[in-house]
């Protein structure tokens, strides 16, 4: 199995594990935060759902410079929104890893403030370091449902709710 290959069966699988924790986040709670350092419920799921763009992102572009506020995260404002982000995303970023050549995945893409620099990889690493940033940050999503009460959805295997 090719890199790309790979990286689009990972792509895949963590998007149906994606699917059900953000089907699960309530509506008349996108304003909670557990702490005022977190972020909001739904800055958080949108963070979630934007992530598999990166993947777009990373082959079209070198870098990302957040000094230069080429950054700016979509304002969604309901459940439907928020689905419909997500399978835009992921649709998006397939089909561009698809049409990605071995060559490309080679290059080196940044992601930077300024002079700042947080990570040089290659686009291939950066795309796997993208889908772990995925799991990390939905499995945040998991703590704040688990602090609201809401029952929390099996990653790779059942929750301890669907037992």
């Amino acid at each position: 199995m090719s890199q790309i290959q790979a990286l689009l069966k990972e792509m895949e699988q963590e998007a149906a594990t994606t699917r059900k924790m953000l089907s699960r986040i309530p509506e008349d709670k996108y304003d909670w935060q557990p702490h005022p350092k977190s972020m909001k419920l739904i800055r958080l799921a949108t963070h979630v759902a934007e992530l598999p763009g990166w993947v777009t992102m990373t082959l079209n572009t070198s870098e990302l410079d957040f000094s230069k506020g080429q950054y700016s995260p979509a304002v969604l404002n309901n459940a439907t929104e928020l689905m419909d982000y997500f399978e835009s995303t992921l649709a998006d970023g397939k089909q561009r890893l698809e049409s990605a050549t071995p060559a490309e995945m080679e290059e080196t893409w940044v992601l930077r403030d300024g002079e700042t620099v947080f990570v040089s990889q290659t686009k291939a690493e950066f795309i796997r370091s993208s889908y772990s940033q995925i799991v990390h940050h939905r499995a945040q999503l998991g703590v704040y449902l688990r602090l609201l009460d809401i029952p929390i959805p099996g990653s790779y295997g059942p929750s301890a709710d669907e037992y």
